[in-house]
């Protein structure tokens, strides 16, 4: 049977990290919301469900037979073991849990760029915020994550091929996603600040030219990124400063 992956339809948001393990693993999947006929009406339906013991919260959530299962790195730690994609060690595996919701919490503060008020609120109704929290964001906490990450994987005892372990992981994947969406959403500060990683940069490259992901890439499936995503481009945000 196949994984059933709930998320918003147009963007690839959060449900992109998720997308990308699958895609890695040439899992078979679908992708609910796109569906023919299904939208976004089957997502709400289960979201609002009076009988679904386990109903999720919030999209992302991936639906495997009866199990629902939410949030993204709690999706990726049910997938990895299932798609060749965690360490064998358990130990390891709890490391790469935490890194990937390090990547979690980075996100979360890369949508706080462009909605730093109210999420109710659009990005024009709070633009003057968006800039001062979006400076702060790209003086701050650019560095402090992706120093992060280009420390564990200088550091990781199998080599800096990986972020954990001497295999591909999930936490690999979305390493490259965050350099992705980073590179989209402020160019000028990361084209500044990229030399600063080269070994998260060599991982998003080795990533980008592997055989399943560099086929998804040019596929309809992999969407673009666009202003209703968590990676926005808004120029006035950006600053090599």
């Amino acid at each position: 049977m196949a994984y059933e992956l709930y998320y918003w339809d147009g963007l690839q948001g959060r449900g992109e990290f998720v997308r990308l393990a699958l895609e890695e693993a040439g899992a078979d999947y679908v992708d609910i919301t796109r569906g023919p006929g299904r939208g976004t009406d089957a997502m709400f339906a289960l979201m609002k469900s009076d009988s679904e013991p386990h109903i999720p919260f919030a999209p992302p959530f991936l639906k495997d037979a009866d199990l629902i299962i939410p949030h993204v790195a709690n999706i990726l730690f049910y997938l990895g073991p299932k798609l060749g994609l965690a360490p064998e060690d358990e130990g390891l595996r709890h490391v790469a849990n935490g890194l990937q919701l390090t990547v979690t919490d980075f996100v979360a503060e890369v949508h706080d760029t462009h909605h730093p008020i109210d999420t109710s609120l659009y990005y024009e109704e709070q633009k003057p915020e968006a800039k001062a929290r979006s400076a702060a964001f790209i003086r701050d906490r650019i560095p402090k994550f992706l120093g992060y990450f280009e420390r564990v994987l200088r550091q990781n005892p199998a080599g800096p091929d990986h972020i954990v372990g001497n295999a591909l992981t999930y936490v690999d994947l979305s390493l490259f996603q965050v350099i992705e969406g980073l590179t989209y959403a402020f160019p000028k500060a990361m084209a500044k600040r990229k030399a600063e990683y080269p070994a998260l940069l060599a991982l998003h490259d080795r990533v980008a030219k592997r055989s399943n992901i560099a086929r998804y890439l040019a596929s309809p499936r992999r969407l673009a990124f666009n202003e209703d995503g968590i990676f926005r481009h808004y120029p006035e945000l950006d600053s090599a400063g």
